[in-house]
């Protein structure tokens, strides 16, 4: 994973400040959008991207669509 990545998924924990539309369709659990939109680095480091959001972030800030919108209005679905 690259640092601007890594970066972008931190502060988007934190700060909850919005990533671009490749990490946003990682959050949202939606595959097929996420490879559309995938550069090729990214498309090469989707599972270790992956791994560090399902072992770093709040299990409320990502999932779904819903998670993610919730989550950048400082909201938290369960």
């Amino acid at each position: 994973m690259t640092s601007i990545v890594k970066t972008g998924l931190d502060n988007y924990a934190k700060y909850r400040i919005p990533t671009g539309g490749f990490l946003i369709c990682v959050l949202e659990n939606d595959l097929m959008r996420a490879v559309m939109k995938a550069d090729d680095t990214n498309i090469n480091h989707l599972r270790s991207i992956c791994q560090y959001i399902q072992d770093t972030l709040p299990l409320e800030s990502y999932g779904n669509a819903q998670k993610v919108k919730a989550w950048m209005a400082g909201r938290h679905l369960v």
